[in-house]
């Protein structure tokens, strides 16, 4: 670990994916730190990056290298992906490994050829196998098996993080990964069928709330644990990572983030029930794929250099909530 920051303010930083949940989270733990907006100490001043998806397509190859070629940042953080839910990575397998394949080759092999100093690459913690030792240990990727419902998706992560490594090894190129927990927050797909679990939750309850329904069926068997972190967490830790983890020579460049905490998907459908004051039934279809039975991160490695999370989920959940109830209400656009 660095003792002085690894990246300044006077840094042209570029956060691919900054309208999604993460990247969005990330591009404003980084104004709030200074970075685009506090001269650095030897008088530069510095500059967030970023690019719609209409003035940058990342699955383009030649736009994005010609996008790479003029502005030239010093640090990328890659939070750009396609993703998606069980449903969504059943039905789309081809999109999913593709187009995420092409995003990571695009951002990471320009970053790394026009001179970037540092690149940070987003991964997720489905990269890990389906039975893996709990809770799930940075060394137990590729050890074994993957969960099946998402395994195009993690195997276009796994892709990335390898070539993250490949380039430190062969070239030093300065590239670090971080393995996130489940995600939510501010930003989140609502989607009823293509989204995750716990936004998918807030709607089904919420909707339920507002119609008078008597039951809300939710899939699976409920058994599975499963850990949430809420994204400004992720995007702290992120910030904490590129301006001070530093790995060491042989020394493994993916670090787990998550809250070390995890609770059944039956206990989460209480909370957000509770969150969304939804007072009816809850039942459980079984006949619906559970996904893995237990994803638990053992985040030991990125507490001892100093970080851990600090927003507990009832809390993270009472202003999901009202972060999606706002939006929908005023007619800002939140996914559905």
């Amino acid at each position: 670990m660095s003792s002085s920051p690894l990246i300044t303010p006077g840094d042209r930083i570029y956060v691919a994916g900054h309208r999604g949940m993460a990247g969005a989270a990330i591009l404003r733990r980084l104004q709030a730190g200074g970075y685009g907006v506090t001269p650095a100490p030897d008088g530069r001043c510095g500059s967030l990056l970023s690019a719609s998806h209409q003035e940058l397509d990342l699955t383009d190859p030649v736009a994005t290298a010609a996008w790479f070629e003029a502005q030239r940042p010093d640090v990328v953080v890659l939070a750009a992906a396609r993703v998606g839910g069980i449903l969504a990575n059943a039905s789309y397998p081809a999109d999913f490994l593709l187009d995420n394949l092409k995003i990571q080759q695009n951002v990471i092999e320009n970053a790394w050829r026009h001179g970037c100093r540092r690149l940070l690459f987003l991964g997720s913690s489905c990269i890990y196998p389906k039975f893996a030792e709990q809770p799930i240990r940075e060394e137990s990727l590729l050890t074994g098996p993957l969960e099946p419902s998402n395994e195009w998706y993690a195997i276009a992560k796994i892709a990335g993080i390898q070539l993250c490594r490949a380039l430190r090894l062969q070239h030093g190129f300065d590239a670090i990964s971080l393995m996130p927990t489940n995600l939510y927050g501010p930003g989140d797909n609502y989607h009823l069928t293509n989204s995750h679990v716990l936004p998918a939750l807030i709607r089904r309850f919420q909707e339920a709330r507002e119609s008078g329904a008597s039951e809300v069926v939710c899939w699976g068997s409920g058994t599975p644990r499963r850990e949430f972190l809420h994204v400004d967490d992720l995007a702290d830790a992120a910030v904490f990572c590129l301006e001070h983890w530093q790995p060491a020579d042989g020394e493994l460049q993916h670090l787990n983030v998550g809250t070390g905490r995890d609770l059944t998907i039956h206990e989460l459908a209480e909370l957000v029930a509770k969150a969304v004051g939804y007072r009816g039934q809850i039942r459980w279809d079984a006949s619906k794929p559970d996904g893995t039975p237990r994803k638990l991160l053992d985040v030991s490695r990125l507490t001892g250099l100093g970080w851990e999370a600090r927003i507990p989920l009832e809390r993270g959940l009472a202003s999901t909530v009202s972060d999606y109830i706002a939006h929908r209400q005023t007619g800002v656009e939140v996914r559905l």
